[in-house]
């Protein structure tokens, strides 16, 4: 495989190296729905190692973090490295209806997936009315 130069792929390169964010921590792209008595988050972590992903509570503030490590062969000429390795991490402000301690979560094909249920008392429901009874009183 031959591979020509190009100025345009150099002048690419200069400017990530320039602006490299590989020290902050990168965002994951997710989709959030409410699908009845849950919400469904599934964010995007390919090739994330399942070990490094952590999803936190604290308060009100739910975190999603992994880590992709760069693929470091020795002895290996790279001709292209593009896929972004370092840390991930994505935060979302919840509300009071959700039940943390009940949700869970599963890593598969690349893909988190959190299952967050509404809690008891934020679903809704039917009160019952009641009224006081009608004493009827017998003529005598």
């Amino acid at each position: 495989m031959t591979m020509s130069y190009s100025p345009i792929s150099q002048l690419d390169k200069i400017a990530q190296s320039v602006f490299d964010t590989s020290r902050q921590p990168r965002t994951m792209p997710v989709d959030l729905i409410r699908e009845g008595e849950h919400y469904m988050l599934n964010a995007d972590l390919p090739g994330a190692d399942p070990a490094s992903i952590e999803v936190d509570v604290d308060g009100q503030l739910l975190t999603i973090r992994a880590h992709r490590s760069a693929d470091t062969r020795e002895n290996a000429r790279w001709l292209v490295q593009e896929r972004p390795s370092g840390t991930y991490q994505r935060q979302f402000t919840i509300s009071d209806e959700v039940d943390i301690d009940k949700i869970s979560a599963t890593y598969d094909n690349g893909v988190l997936n959190l299952l967050i249920p509404i809690s008891e008392r934020a679903k809704p429901r039917k009160i019952k009315v009641e009224s006081p009874s009608l004493v009827v009183q017998n003529e005598s």
